[in-house]
C-alpha cells in the first residue's frame, strides 16, 4: 500500500497561484520544457521511499487546507541553492484537486497514510456545489459549508 507525503506550500495564496509557480519552475529548467523535470528539494530523504514509489503522492497544504496532490514519480538527489546534495522528489506536473481538509501548520514534511488522505475532487465539488476552491475554503473556514 502506498504512503504519501504532506507538505506546506509556503507563500502560496491559491491553487491557481500554485499552478502558475510550478509552471514557471518547469520552464526555467535548462534545456527547455521537453527535458525539464518538476522537482521539490528537501533536506532529508524519506526512509519509506519504496512505499512512496508504489503510487504515493505529495499532498499540498495551501492556506490551512490540504488542497491538491501530485504523484511522486521518483526520489533522486540534486544540488540545492548552496550546491550541496539533497533529496529531490520528482513530481508529476499534473495537480489533482482534492476535497479540502483543514490541516495545521508544521515544519518540513510528514508521512500521510492512504487512509488519512483526502479524496480527489471529480467533477463538481463536495455537496454538488461548483464553487471556486478559494471561496469553498473560506466558506469552510467560516463553518458555512
Amino acid at each position: 500500500m502506498p504512503v504519501h507525503i504532506i507538505k506546506l506550500a509556503v507563500g502560496i495564496e491559491s491553487l491557481s497561484h500554485f499552478r502558475q509557480r510550478q509552471l514557471e519552475r518547469i520552464t526555467e529548467e535548462p534545456g527547455g520544457t521537453e527535458n525539464a523535470r518538476l522537482i521539490h528539494l528537501t533536506r532529508n530523504a524519506p526512509r519509506r521511499k519504496s512505499e512512496i514509489l508504489e503510487g504515493g503522492s505529495i499532498y499540498w497544504v495551501i492556506r490551512g487546507f490540504i488542497t491538491a496532490r501530485q504523484r511522486i514519480t521518483a526520489v533522486d538527489t540534486a544540488p540545492n541553492y548552496e550546491r550541496k546534495p539533497c533529496c529531490a522528489l520528482v513530481l508529476d506536473p499534473d495537480l489533482v484537486p482534492v476535497l479540502p481538509q483543514p490541516y495545521r501548520a508544521f515544519q518540513g514534511w510528514r508521512y500521510l497514510e492512504t487512509t488519512d488522505a483526502p479524496k480527489d475532487v471529480l467533477g463538481q465539488a463536495e455537496g454538488g456545489y461548483n464553487l471556486p476552491p478559494e471561496l469553498a475554503n473560506e466558506l469552510r473556514r467560516l463553518g458555512l459549508l
